[in-house]
C-alpha cells in the first residue's frame, strides 16, 4: 500500500486544520520544522491557548489536537468523548490529530496511565473554555445574555427555545484567541450524555479489515529501505567491513559511522539480503552476567546509595515486640517488551531540518534528542506519530527512528528502517531486574508489629531527557547518557496499616542491559513481594487472607474493592492451603499508593507431576474513578491481566555472557490464545471523582494473586519469575525434602 506525500504549498488552511490523520502524515517533502508548519497557517501549539487544542471549521466540524497518542488503549474514542461532552457536539463531527509535534500541544509522554488522567483533563478544560467562548460570541449575535444560552449538537441555543446559531456561524475557520481558563465551568456528571457510555473505537473497523495504516505500511516518496547490522556482543566495536561481500547484490549502499553499521537499498528485500551477507569484524564488548546468575550479580553490583521510601514508627522496637519472625526474598527478571510487530520508522533528514515518522509514545520529548543528534535547532525537527505495534512502555520504536535518522543523514534521502525479529528481542531496551527482600514480626496472637522491605534496583539518571538510543551511541553522535528504568521502586510500600515500617531502596549503579519503562515498571515485582508476603503473614496468624487484608486496610474505597472482589469470585474463606492441585489466591493494590484501586482473585489448576500451571479463572474489580468509556477500560484491564500472566509464567531474557540469546518466540515465549483464562471484570464508576487511568494498574496484582493461588494448590511459594514448570517442580522437590 502506497501513501503519497503532499507539498505544503498545495494545502490550504481548511485542510491543514481539519484534514484528520492524513494531514498529520502528509508533510514529507520538503521537511518542515515544527514552527514553520504551524506558523505558516496560523496554528499555535502553546498548551495555554485553546487554539492549540481545537479548531472550528466553516462546515461545523471540529478538529481536536492531542499531544497524547492512542497506543491501542482506545483513547481516540475517549478523547473525542471528553471534548464532545464539554463542547456540546457529537463525536462523529470531531476529527483527531495526535502526536504531531508541528500541530499538537506538548502534553508530555503517553505513559504511566496518564493519557486520560492528565492529557484528557487538559482537553476537558480546553473544551470547557472553548464552549464558554462560543457562548459569549453567540450572545453577541443573538443579543441575549450568555447565561440564557446553552450548547446543543454544535449549536448555541436559547434556553427558552427558539433559533440558535451554529459553531460555524459563530467562529468557523477563525481562531478562538483565548487562553485556557482553569476555572471555566465544567459540565456536571449528572448531565453527561457521552462520557461514561460505551463508544465504538474509530480505528477498529480498519484494523479488523486490514486497511488501517500502521507505521509498517506507511511510505514516503523516494524512500529507501534500511537495515541496521548489530554486533555479535553488547558493547562491541567495529573493526572492519568487507564491502566486497555484498557486491553480488547491486544497488546496496553501506552506511558506516564509527561503530554504527547498516545497509540500505531501494528494494527492501535487497536490504535484508545484504544485511545477512555483509561480513564485518567486531571487537567484543565487556562481559555480561549470565541470566542464571542475575541474583548474584545484583547483590554484588556497585551501589550509588540508599533511599528510605517510608519510615513509620520504630522498626527495631516493633521487631523486638513480635515473637514470631518471617523472611522472604523475591526475584523479577530482565524482560523484553516483546512487541508482536518489530519496530519501524521513516526519517527524512535535510540540511535545514528533519521529519521523522515513528510510533513513539513521546514524540514531543524526543524532538530535543533528535535535534541534538543531528546538531539542528529543536524547532527544525518534527516527529509525527503513526500507529505501531504495542509498546507497553518505551520499546524499540525510537531506536528504529534513530537508525533511520542516521541513514537518512548519511545518504541524503528518506530511509525506512524496520527491525528484524532478532533485533526486536535482542536489542530493545529491557525491563530491569529486581530483587526484593522482606521481613516482618508478629505477636503470638497474630498482630503484625513490624515490616521491613529492601529493594535492589538500578537507579535512573535524574533529568535524563530520554532513553539513550543505540544508533547515536554507536555512531558517536551527541546524546545524554544514563539509565531510564522508570519508577521501578513504586509499589514496594504496603497499603496496610502496620505501626512500624521501613521501606528502603539500594540503588544500583548499573543495569545488565539498557533499561527502559516496561509496563508498570517495578510495580508488578514489588507487589508480588508485598502481597505474597501478606498471605504468608495471614497463614502464620491463622487468618483468612481476605479477612487479614480487610482488617489492616483503612482506605474505604480499597476495602470496597477488596470485598467486592471476594464476593464476585465466590471466595471461600480458609486459613490453610488445600494442596490438592486446585487453588485460589487474591491480591490488592492502590496503584502507586495514590491512584487506581484493583482487587484480583485467581483460580488455578496445578499438575504436580509436570509442574504445569493452568490459570482457569480471573476476577478483577477495578476502580479508576470516573470512567470515560467503559468498553475501553474493560479491554485495558483484560490486556493488563493477560500480558502480566504471560510475563509471570513465561518471560525471561536470557544472556550467555556476551549477548541476548532469547531472540525469537521459541526462546522467549509469550502466552498463547489457548492459555487465556476466563475473565470477569467489574468496573466501579465514580463520575464525581477524577479519572486515574487504566493502562497499567491491573497489571500490578496479577503475579501475586497467581503466586498465592499456586501456594493454595501446592503448599509451595513461588519467589522467582517466571513460574516455569521446571521451577515449580524444583520447589515441590525442595519442599518435600525439607519436610522429610
Amino acid at each position: 500500500m502506497t501513501h503519497s506525500t503532499t507539498s505544503i504549498s498545495n494545502i490550504n488552511r481548511r485542510h491543514f486544520l481539519g484534514g484528520g490523520l492524513f494531514v498529520a502524515m502528509s508533510f514529507a517533502t520538503p521537511a518542515l520544522s515544527q514552527s514553520s508548519a504551524a506558523s505558516k497557517l496560523g496554528k499555535t501549539n502553546d498548551p495555554k491557548d485553546v487554539d492549540a487544542y481545537f479548531a472550528i471549521h466553516a462546515d461545523g466540524r471540529v478538529t481536536l489536537y492531542s499531544g497524547k497518542v492512542d497506543l491501542g488503549t482506545g483513547s481516540r474514542a475517549a478523547m473525542r468523548q471528553i471534548a464532545a461532552e464539554e463542547l456540546g457536539v457529537p463525536t462523529s463531527r470531531i476529527d483527531l490529530i495526535e502526536g504531531d509535534t508541528a500541530l499538537t500541544p506538548d502534553q508530555g509522554p503517553t505513559s504511566g496511565s496518564n493519557g486520560i488522567a492528565k492529557g484528557g483533563m487538559q482537553i476537558r478544560q480546553a473544551a470547557a473554555t472553548a464552549r464558554d467562548a462560543l457562548v459569549k460570541l453567540a450572545a453577541q449575535k443573538l443579543n441575549l445574555p450568555a447565561a440564557d444560552l446553552d450548547v446543543v449538537d454544535g449549536t448555541v441555543r436559547p434556553l427558552a427555545g427558539g433559533k440558535g446559531v451554529s459553531f460555524a456561524e459563530v467562529l468557523g475557520d477563525r481562531r478562538f484567541d483565548v487562553k485556557l481558563d482553569a476555572k471555566a465551568p465544567l459540565r456536571k456528571p449528572e448531565t453527561y450524555k457521552i462520557v461514561g457510555h460505551a463508544h465504538k473505537r474509530p480505528d477498529v473497523p480498519a484494523k479488523v479489515t486490514g486497511t488501517h495504516v500502521f507505521m509498517h505500511d506507511f511510505e514516503v516518496a523516494g524512500m529507501w529501505h534500511g537495515r541496521t547490522i548489530y554486533p555479535p556482543s553488547v558493547g562491541a566495536s567495529l573493526v572492519s567491513v568487507d564491502e566486497a561481500s555484498i557486491k553480488h547484490i547491486p544497488g546496496v549502499k553501506i552506511v558506516r559511522v564509527k561503530d554504527y553499521l547498516g545497509v540500505a537499498a531501494a528494494n527492501e528485500w535487497d536490504a535484508i539480503l545484504a544485511s545477512r551477507a555483509l561480513k564485518a569484524v567486531w571487537k567484543d564488548g565487556p562481559t555480561l552476567p549470565r541470566h542464571e546468575a542475575m541474583k548474584e550479580w545484583i547483590l554484588s553490583s556497585p551501589q550509588v546509595g540508599d533511599e528510605v521510601i517510608e519510615k513509620r514508627g520504630d522498626y527495631q522496637a516493633g521487631a523486638a515486640e513480635g515473637a514470631r519472625k518471617l523472611k522472604s526474598t523475591f526475584y523479577w527478571p530482565l524482560q523484553s517488551h516483546a512487541s508482536l510487530g518489530p519496530s519501524c520508522a521513516i526519517a527524512d533528514v535535510k540540511t535545514d531540518g528533519a521529519t521523522i515518522w515513528c510510533s513513539s509514545q513521546s514524540t514531543h520529548k524526543y524532538t530535543s534528542s533528535f535535534a541534538k543528534m543531528l546538531s539542528l535547532p529543536q524547532d527544525k525537527v518534527r516527529l509525527i506519530y503513526i500507529d505501531g505495534s504495542g509498546c507497553y512502555g518505551m520499546n524499540g520504536h525510537e531506536d528504529a527512528a534513530a537508525d533511520a535518522t542516521v541513514m537518512s543523514r548519511e545518504l541524503g534521502l528518506p530511509v525506512r528502517v524496520q527491525w528484524m525479529r532478532e533485533d526486536e528481542h535482542g536489542w530493545d531496551p529491557k525491563g530491569a531486574p529486581q530483587l526484593i527482600a522482606q521481613e516482618a514480626s508478629m505477636t503470638a496472637d497474630g498482630k503484625i508489629t513490624a515490616w521491613k522491605t529492601e529493594m535492589w534496583v538500578p537507579k535512573g539518571t535524574e533529568k535524563l531527557p530520554n532513553i539513550p538510543l543505540l544508533a547515536p551511541e554507536s555512531a558517536g553522535l551527541p546524546q545524554v547518557p544514563g539509565l531510564s528504568p522508570g519508577g521501578i521502586s513504586g509499589g514496594g510500600l504496603p497499603a496496610y496499616e502496620i505501626p512500624n515500617m521501613e521501606v528502603q531502596v539500594h540503588w544500583l549503579k548499573a543495569s545488565p542491559l539498557r533499561p527502559s519503562h516496561l509496563r508498570a515498571p517495578g510495580k508488578i515485582g514489588n507487589l508480588l513481594a508485598v502481597e505474597t508476603f501478606m498471605d504468608e503473614l495471614a497463614l502464620e496468624a491463622g487468618k483468612d487472607p481476605v479477612a487479614m487484608r480487610v482488617e489492616l486496610l483503612k482506605d474505604k474505597r480499597g476495602v470496597e474493592v477488596l470485598k467486592r472482589t471476594a464476593e464476585a469470585f465466590g471466595w471461600d474463606a480458609r486459613v490453610k492451603p488445600r494442596k490438592d492441585g486446585k487453588g485460589r489466591g487474591i491480591a490488592y493494590t492502590k496503584y502507586k499508593n495514590a491512584e487506581t484501586y484493583v482487587g484480583m482473585a485467581m483460580e488455578v489448576d496445578v499438575n504436580v507431576d509436570t509442574g504445569a500451571i493452568a490459570v482457569k479463572r480471573v476476577v478483577c474489580v477495578h476502580d479508576c474513578g470516573q470512567i470515560i468509556n467503559p468498553d475501553s477500560v474493560r479491554s485495558q484491564v483484560e490486556g493488563c491481566i493477560i500480558q502480566t500472566l504471560s510475563r509471570t509464567l513465561l518471560e525471561e531474557v536470557k544472556l550467555d555472557g556476551k549477548r541476548v540469546t532469547s531472540v525469537d518466540w521459541a526462546s522467549y515465549p509469550i502466552l498463547t490464545f489457548p492459555l487465556v483464562p476466563e475473565l470477569k471484570i467489574e468496573l466501579i464508576d465514580r463520575p464525581n471523582e477524577p479519572p486515574m487511568g487504566a493502562g497499567e494498574a491491573a497489571t500490578a496484582p496479577v503475579s501475586a494473586a497467581l503466586a498465592n493461588a499456586i501456594f493454595d494448590a501446592t503448599g509451595v511459594r513461588m519467589r522467582s519469575v517466571p513460574f516455569t514448570p521446571q521451577r515449580l517442580k524444583a520447589a515441590l522437590l525442595e519442599s518435600k525434602t525439607s519436610t522429610g
